[in-house]
């Protein structure tokens, strides 16, 4: 789709045209390279999903659609966005947000409200809409995104996965005619990934135009497909067929592998996990030892995040004793964006060496996750991918005695995975402890760890992955 005109949308109206589209973010770099080159596109309701690798300019094209590139983040731009008949650049956001629901790769970061009723309300509230129209509208919505049963809970006791949903719920609250979402699929089970697919397939039959930014494609087989690679678009008329990610990546479990020879690391002896009192999981009884990777699997809601953050000290145990031996703990949460503060990755992980005390520079870890290429950029205006391994060499760096992950490949592409494994498998063998919370079995293979199950409040098994 780069070149001389843009490529006609299917029969239909078309909602957004993008013509001849340039875009570099603020300069980081004498010339910095364009996040998006000379891109033509036109899309109509149906779903289209956004493909490419980390830093393709995937997540830049989305802010595109609702504004956020370049009214938020400034930066260089030239060429024609159209959205429902409104020119994106200069249309205020606060406009343009009337038509286009946006879901973040990290949705916390919209959130405004304590509850999910009332985050899902907050849109319509807003646009002035009578008290019983909002009831209905959040209650269509929170049925949408199949999170009727979570209306009373607080945000902050939601998983990972629930929390996308939420804010597809919040993003459709108003009904806007275009949907716009950045790898909603990246923390969801495979039951969730499956609901989420049939709501969007609803929604684009309804006649919504739903544009979608993910690295999961099997659970689109039918969609309209764009790639992207260093900023161009392209169409994509012919593609392999893709089984169910997870599917393909579960596979046989084999034996337990041999307990690690390392002094134990961390343990829970007869603790039942909970949030704001509420309990999660009980009777846990689990330990990992110094040099040791443990993944935790399960549905979205189960207790997986609980269980990392009571580990790490951030929530007490409901009861129970929890244990860890002295050193610096590691702990990276699903949203990435809480360890990025400041104006360039290097200046993060410089950070984390200073506060560890550790001698040397950032280049090592930056090269273990392929970041080099990226050092000097501000972590604002990376990609979902990227910002994730962003975070991830923030928390590594400085030699952790405990690393504890929360969905740690969301957003990657398979380079970084491989990346990901690699760093982990140096870090273990160095003589730390990592536990990683996972839908990503595929990681736990390479990693070659011991894998927990949480299922029904319970721990379901203790077993290894098979090769």
């Amino acid at each position: 789709m780069s070149g001389d005109r843009p490529l006609a949308a299917p029969d239909g109206a078309i909602t957004v045209a993008v013509e001849r589209l340039s875009y570099s973010y603020p300069a980081w770099s004498d010339r910095p390279p364009p996040a998006l080159h000379e891109v033509h596109l036109a899309l109509r309701p149906g779903l289209t999903v956004l493909e490419g690798d980390s830093g393709s300019g995937k997540s830049t094209l989305l802010r595109v659609l609702n504004g956020l590139v370049p009214h938020f983040h400034g930066g260089t731009i030239s060429g024609r966005a159209m959205v429902c008949g409104l020119e994106v650049l200069t249309t205020p956001t606060r406009h343009l947000a009337r038509h286009v629901g946006f879901v973040f790769q990290e949705p916390e970061m919209g959130f405004v409200r304590g509850t999910v009723a009332r985050e899902v309300a907050f849109f319509p509230e807003n646009l002035g809409m009578p008290r019983s129209s909002i009831r209905r509208l959040v209650a269509d919505a929170l049925d949408q995104a199949g999170i009727g049963d979570l209306a009373a809970r607080r945000l902050s006791t939601l998983s990972g996965g629930e929390r996308q949903r939420v804010a597809l719920a919040a993003a459709l609250a108003a009904g806007p005619p275009v949907v716009v979402m950045d790898e909603p699929l990246s923390q969801l089970d495979e039951g969730g990934a499956a609901a989420l697919t049939a709501t969007l397939c609803t929604l684009a039959d309804a006649g919504a135009t739903v544009v979608v930014a993910e690295h999961r494609l099997g659970h689109l087989p039918g969609a309209r497909r764009v790639s992207l690679d260093d900023g161009r678009a392209r169409e994509v008329v012919e593609h392999r067929a893709h089984g169910s990610p997870l599917a393909e990546r579960a596979g046989t479990y084999g034996p337990p592998p041999e307990p690690a020879e390392g002094p134990t690391a961390w343990s829970l002896s007869g603790v039942t996990l909970g949030v704001g009192g509420r309990p999660v999981v009980f009777d846990v009884d689990l330990a990992g030892a110094s040099g040791e990777v443990v993944i935790v699997t399960g549905p979205n809601g189960s207790g997986k995040t609980t269980l990392l953050r009571t580990v790490a000290g951030l929530l007490p145990p409901l009861s129970g004793v929890v244990e860890r031996r002295p050193g610096r703990v590691a702990y990276l949460p699903q949203e990435p964006g809480l360890l990025l503060h400041r104006h360039s990755v290097r200046a993060e992980v410089e950070q984390t060496l200073r506060w560890s005390k550790v001698a040397g520079g950032p280049d090592d870890v930056l090269e273990l996750l392929g970041l080099r290429a990226l050092a000097e950029r501000d972590p604002r205006d990376l990609s979902g991918g990227q910002r994730q391994r962003a975070a991830l060499a923030v928390v590594l760096a400085g030699r952790p005695a405990l690393a504890l992950l929360d969905e740690p490949t969301r957003g990657m592409d398979a380079a970084a995975r491989v990346s990901l494994a690699n760093a982990l498998r140096r870090l273990a063998e160095q003589g730390a402890a990592v536990v990683a919370a996972t839908h990503d079995v595929g990681l736990a293979r390479e990693l070659c760890g011991r894998v927990v199950r949480i299922e029904d409040a319970r721990l379901a098994c203790d077993r290894g992955v098979g090769p």
